[in-house]
C-alpha cells in the first residue's frame, strides 16, 4: 500500500474509531448478558452503532482501505448483527416451542414413516405370536436367555399369574422383565434411529425383532389364559414405550428414504432436509421413553385392578395422540 493510501486509512480510522470502540463494548455486554437485560439506552446505542459500522464497512470496501481494517469491521459488524437481530429466545422458550409447535408438526409431517414403524412392530408381534403357537421352541429363539428363566413355556400357569399381580416389585419376575424391556427398548430406539440412515433396512429389522419378542411373550400368556391380564400389565407403560420405538423407527426410515429417494436434491441436501424432522422424532421418542419409565416405576405394580391398568396405559396413549394431532396447528 502506498503512502497516500496509508494516510487515508489512518484518517478514516481516526474519524470513526471512537464509535467502533463504543460499539465493541456494547456488543461484548450484549454477548455476555443478553440484549434483553441491557438498558434501553444501551440497546438503542447498539442498534445505532451497528448501522454506523455497516456504513463504515461499505465505505472502506469502496475506497479499498487496508485489509486489516476491513477484517476488523467485518468481524465487528457480524457480532453486532447477531446481537441485534439473532433470536433472543431463552432455553425455556425453545423447550416450550418444541413441545407446543415444532415437535407435533414434525410428527404430522412424518406420519407415513411412523406408520411404517407401527407396521414393522405389528408384523413382528404377529409373526412371533404365530410362530410360538406353531412351536413353543421359538420362544427361546426370540426371547433373550436372561429372561427365559422362570417365564418360559415350562412355567406353571399359577406362577405366571402370580408375578402379574405381585404388588412387590422386588419379588416380581415381570418387574425384571419390564426393567430389561425398558433398557432394551431404549437401546433399540437409539440403534433404530442411528442406523436408519443405512438405507432403512436396519431400522425396519430392529423394529420387527422387537415385535417378535413382544409377540412371543404375549403368546405364552395367551396360551395359559392370561392374555388379558398381561395386556393390562403391559399397557401401563407399554403403550407409551412401544409407540416411542415406532416413532424412532419413523425417524430412521425417513433418513434412509432421503438417501434412497433424494429427488431433485443431492444426497447431502436431502439428508439435511429430512434430518430436521428426524431429529425431532428422536427427541420425542426419548421423552416418551422417560415417561414410560416413570409409569413403569410408580404405577405398574401399585395398580392391581386390570381395568384401571388398561385405562391408564391407553389413556396416556390417547393424550400422546391428541398432542401429536392438535398441538401447533395455529403456529403452522
Amino acid at each position: 500500500m502506498d503512502q497516500t493510501s496509508l494516510l487515508r486509512s489512518a484518517r478514516f480510522r481516526a474519524e470513526r474509531e471512537a464509535d467502533w470502540q463504543m460499539l465493541e463494548t456494547l456488543v461484548t455486554e450484549a454477548e455476555r448478558r443478553g440484549l434483553h437485560r441491557m438498558e434501553f439506552s444501551a440497546a438503542r446505542d447498539l442498534a445505532a452503532g451497528y448501522r454506523r459500522a455497516t456504513t463504515s464497512l461499505a465505505i472502506a470496501r469502496e475506497i479499498s482501505l487496508d485489509r486489516a481494517l476491513l477484517e476488523y469491521l467485518e468481524a465487528l459488524t457480524a457480532r453486532a448483527y447477531l446481537s441485534v437481530y439473532a433470536p433472543q429466545e431463552r432455553v425455556g422458550g425453545l423447550i416450550s416451542r418444541f413441545f407446543t409447535a415444532s415437535a407435533p408438526q414434525a410428527l404430522r409431517r412424518s406420519w407415513v414413516f411412523i406408520v411404517i414403524g407401527v407396521l414393522c412392530m405389528g408384523l413382528g408381534a404377529l409373526t412371533g405370536y404365530l410362530l410360538y403357537n406353531e412351536n413353543e421352541a421359538w420362544f427361546f429363539v426370540f426371547m433373550p436367555s436372561d429372561l427365559a428363566d422362570g417365564r418360559s413355556p415350562e412355567a406353571t400357569t399359577g406362577y405366571l399369574r402370580s408375578v402379574i399381580y405381585d404388588s412387590d416389585p422386588d419379588h416380581s419376575g415381570l418387574g425384571a422383565f419390564a426393567t430389561f424391556l425398558f433398557s432394551h427398548n431404549t437401546r433399540i430406539a437409539i440403534f433404530i434411529f442411528g442406523l436408519g440412515v443405512f438405507l432403512c433396512a436396519p431400522a425396519i429389522l430392529l423394529t420387527f425383532y422387537n415385535g417378535l419378542i413382544l409377540g412371543a411373550f404375549m403368546a405364552l400368556h395367551v396360551d395359559r389364559g392370561l392374555g388379558w391380564d398381561l395386556g393390562g400389565w403391559l399397557s401401563v407403560h407399554g403403550v407409551t414405550e412401544l409407540t416411542a420405538i415406532c416413532i424412532a423407527c419413523g425417524g430412521g426410515v425417513k433418513l434412509g428414504a432421503a438417501i434412497l429417494f433424494p429427488g431433485q436434491n443431492t444426497w447431502r441436501v436431502a439428508l439435511q432436509l429430512a434430518g430436521r424432522d428426524a431429529v425431532k422424532l428422536a427427541l420425542v421418542a426419548a421423552v416418551m421413553l422417560v415417561v414410560a419409565a416413570l409409569l413403569e416405576g410408580f404405577l405398574r405394580q401399585l395398580v392391581q385392578d386390570m381395568g384401571t391398568r388398561y385405562a391408564i396405559g391407553w389413556g396416556v396413549g390417547l393424550l400422546w395422540l391428541a398432542w401429536a394431532l392438535l398441538a401447533g396447528r395455529r403456529q403452522a
